[in-house]
């Protein structure tokens, strides 16, 4: 079977801007464009720019025993998950390692629908499907479409009544253009934002329209990349990109702990019974690492993978780095020793051209608080 098996019905819009489709979690997705990347960064953290994110995974999960299935192979408490709410949840193995993130979306009192990346979350999910009353479909018809930046809610406003006071993490069922579509206040850029998914049938449509209608508001088409300039600023981590699948660990097997990746948060509190709940909290204060950030001298981002040093000791590795043109730094995610994950210790990035001054400085390093994306009104 080719790398790529899932296919965006947009594609041919994504040729016609230069992406030769790249393969991401088995879709041909944009990494590529004939422009440069800053202007679209520029645009999300300014404007609005659109993206295809549909090769992100969607299952569908429906029955009476939905929830018990959630409840197991997630660390969220899902009896606080509405109809019409989602969260941001971790999947875990039994050894409490991190094995893939999610968004959980209740569409109704028996079902969701679960999106997640290239980890193994369909797996997790199944294995917790065995033996229960559950049905479980997965869904590449639905596309997902990503419209993030500051004005984006000022151009839905237009087509869609209410979306003012659709709140962070809370989506809703309705028309966009006429078609019917999930609008999600999410996204993955750190900016206030909206995930549209809409039927394959559908997409071209909503795209073009979108490009179209926005292009004087300044909304312009968005690679699949950018994100990873945007990720680096908010604090928002990419499996395996950031994780010991691509930087193992010497003698050990792959797998890192929420406390180390910074994502014990999504652990609901005092909940128990989830797949490696007993293994995560036993791994608490046993951190090998920590993601941190680093901030580079000058205007040279650092390598992906370079590493970092301190006294002429390795510390740690970059695994995503940005220059921002916006506030005119260079900075990046890092894993290191934890003993270097404290604000202003002092370190060296080793670059393939050679070696920049850095200093350790918390994540994230735009609106900590948060309070772009949770933006009312």
């Amino acid at each position: 079977m080719t790398a790529s098996w899932r296919f965006s019905t947009l594609a041919d819009r994504h040729r016609a801007l230069g992406s030769k489709l790249e393969d991401w979690s088995g879709m041909g997705t944009a990494w590529t464009y004939d422009k440069d990347a800053d202007e679209e960064y520029v645009a999300i953290r300014t404007k609005a720019g659109l993206m295809d994110v549909s090769g992100l995974k969607k299952v569908h999960i429906t029955g009476p025993h939905a929830s018990h299935l959630i409840d197991l192979a997630t660390t969220r408490d899902v009896e606080k998950i509405y109809p019409g709410k989602s969260a941001y949840a971790c999947m875990l193995n039994e050894a409490g390692k991190f094995t893939d993130d999610c968004i959980l979306y209740r569409t109704g009192p028996n079902a969701w629908m679960v999106v997640h990346g290239s980890g193994t979350g369909h797996e997790e999910l199944q294995r917790a499907a065995m033996g229960r009353d559950v049905s479980l479909r997965f869904d590449d018809n639905l596309h997902d479409l990503s419209l993030q930046g500051p004005t984006s809610v000022d151009y839905l406003a237009k087509h869609v009544p209410g979306i003012r006071d659709l709140n962070y993490f809370h989506h809703m069922q309705t028309r966009l253009f006429g078609f019917p579509v999930m609008i999600s206040r999410t996204g993955y850029t750190g900016e206030r934002g909206y995930e549209i998914f809409c039927r394959g049938q559908d997409a071209g449509t909503i795209w073009d329209t979108i490009l179209d209608e926005g292009k004087s508001a300044g909304i312009i088409p968005c690679r699949f990349t950018t994100l990873d300039m945007l990720r680096v600023e908010s604090y928002l981590l990419f499996y395996p990109y950031d994780n010991s699948q691509k930087y193992p660990f010497e003698n050990e097997g792959p797998g890192d702990t929420l406390w180390e990746l910074g994502l014990d948060f999504t652990v609901s509190p005092g909940k128990t019974g989830f797949r490696g709940a007993e293994e995560h909290y036993h791994l608490k204060g046993k951190e090998r690492f920590k993601i941190f950030g680093v901030l580079l001298e000058g205007k040279e981002p650092a390598d992906e993978g370079a590493p970092v040093y301190r006294d002429g000791k390795k510390v740690g590795v970059v695994t995503c780095a940005m220059y921002s043109p916006l506030v005119q730094k260079s900075m990046g995610i890092a894993r290191l020793d934890v003993d270097c994950a404290v604000q202003g210790t002092r370190l060296e990035v080793r670059n393939k051209r050679g070696a920049i001054s850095a200093t350790a400085e918390p994540l994230p390093f735009d609106d900590p608080k948060k309070t772009k994306r949770t933006a009312k009104g």
